[in-house]
């Protein structure tokens, strides 16, 4: 059979740089603009061997990365927090944020620390380069790649032959990742939209803010699983593999296991390319909590200009530190551990879904308000719907925020929610299906081919999704 290795990547250069410029052909230039900017920078580190020149050249690329991302998702948050604080007048420059400048940034920014650190043996030319970059299954909303991952795979002949085991992976991984986007991340959506939109309108009840706060939790957890699942799905139509961005992290059993599984790759950038340079554990005491805590500070300022963000984020650090200062202090057995396996994935899921709150508000008043209702400060109301059927209505309030849905009976929605944290954490993870190795490591049940032998249950699911494809919402992770 003849085929040209230099003509496919230069095809699937070609689609991702369409793919992208479908959104916005305004900021095309503006991707590839980054991606020559790295790979020269990335070509002169190679070229040199002056260690202080070279030090030089990855300053000015790590800083030419982080100011084009500061200019466009911080400035105006920056511009919009100095005239609150000093009442000053600056005018906001009102710039778009890109779609996927977050991950193409950081994806190139880790691979000039990389050249840095230990030349490659060969300098990658200029297609393969700019499809590492532009890969257009990972270019909205993550992985975060490595070069070491990728690259072998552009060069490797059997990438680019139809594959009949990656073709019924890919394909299952995409429709188990489309039916979570459309039948369960979308409708609970719905819901806590309910919740997170009108907590100025309401003053959210316990029982409507709990349910708002854990239909976000869901929602967000099937989105991003989802897009996760349909991106490495899609990827191996075409023969290459993306690296595992999610890991069933609502099975997490403490904060730190919860991070080993959210969010991977930047999980991984965060450990290798900030918290271990800043000595990581190895410091101890003081100086290994303040390192936990700017992680998880830029962390979650990575994930939008706002000061939920950071205080997300900051959440989180503190709840690292206090887990490892208990794992420290309580070097439980292995057998009392598994004894405290489900109170602990419980109490994780339930401190991770209180964070979530800040995570959704639109500002730090709107998060207070939600938390005040979760404390029972504003009372106890039930929804309207349930009113007729309440045997005892003296005395109790009911709130109609739930009429007007297609759904309206409290019912369905509950429903949706049991179902949705049943899978979220007692079920399989979509990699445990479809990959032998992940069941052995984390003790599956389930074949490989469990659902590969079941393509009338493949098809149905993604039959089923098409049905509400005209009602679907973009990806969460779309606006990072």
């Amino acid at each position: 059979m003849i085929y040209s290795k230099r003509l496919a990547i230069a095809w699937l250069c070609l689609a991702s740089l369409i793919f992208y410029a479908w959104w916005d052909y305004q900021f095309f230039g503006l991707l590839l603009f980054s991606a020559f900017f790295n790979l020269g920078v990335g070509r002169a580190l190679i070229s040199s061997d002056n260690r202080r020149l070279r030090a030089w050249m990855l300053a000015f690329g790590v800083s030419g990365n982080l100011c084009l991302l500061a200019l466009f998702k911080y400035a105006d948050w920056f511009i919009a927090s100095v005239n609150t604080a000093f009442e000053a007048t600056f005018i906001p420059l009102g710039l778009i944020l890109p779609v996927g400048i977050s991950f193409y940034t950081f994806t190139q920014t880790a691979y000039l620390v990389d050249v840095w650190r230990e030349k490659p043996k060969r300098r990658y030319g200029a297609i393969e380069y700019v499809l590492f970059v532009t890969y257009f299954p990972h270019l909205v909303a993550g992985p975060i790649l490595h070069h070491k991952q990728m690259m072998p795979q552009f060069e490797t002949p059997v990438s680019f032959f139809a594959n009949r085991a990656n073709f019924i992976k890919g394909a299952t991984l995409f429709a188990i990742g489309l039916s979570k986007k459309l039948l369960i991340a979308d409708p609970l959506g719905s819901y806590a939209d309910l919740l997170f939109n009108n907590v100025n309108d309401v003053s959210p009840g316990i029982i409507l803010s709990w349910f708002g706060a854990f239909a976000y939790a869901f929602q967000l957890y099937f989105d991003f699983s989802g897009y996760s699942d349909m991106a490495i799905g899609l990827s191996l139509l075409f023969g290459i593999s993306l690296p595992i961005n999610f890991l069933s992290p609502y099975q997490a059993t403490s904060i730190i296991d919860f991070w080993r599984r959210w969010h991977i790759s930047l999980s991984s950038f965060l450990k290798h390319y900030l918290y271990i340079p800043l000595g990581g554990s190895r410091v101890g005491g003081r100086r290994h909590i303040i390192n936990l805590l700017i992680t998880m500070f830029l962390g979650g300022l990575w994930h939008g200009a706002n000061w939920t963000f950071v205080l997300w984020g900051l959440a989180h650090g503190l709840m690292l530190v206090i887990n490892h200062i208990y794992r420290n202090a309580f070097p439980a057995e292995h057998f009392v551990r598994s004894l405290l396996k489900p109170v602990s994935k419980i109490l994780t899921l339930v401190f991770v879904t209180i964070a979530w709150v800040l995570f959704r508000s639109e500002n730090v008043g709107d998060a207070m308000e939600v938390y005040a209702g979760m404390v029972g400060v504003n009372g106890i109301s039930l929804p309207m719907t349930l009113h007729n059927s309440w045997p005892m209505t003296n005395g109790v309030t009911f709130d109609g925020i739930f009429q007007g849905l297609s759904y309206e009976p409290f019912t369905f929605p509950m429903v949706l929610l049991v179902f949705a944290f049943l899978m979220a954490a007692w079920g399989p993870s979509s990699m445990s299906l479809v990959n032998e190795n992940l069941t052995r490591e984390y003790g599956g049940k389930y074949s490989l081919t469990f659902l590969m032998r079941r393509p009338l249950l493949v098809g149905l699911l993604f039959g089923l999704s098409l049905l509400f494809l005209n009602r679907t919402s973009p990806f969460l992770y779309f606006q990072f």
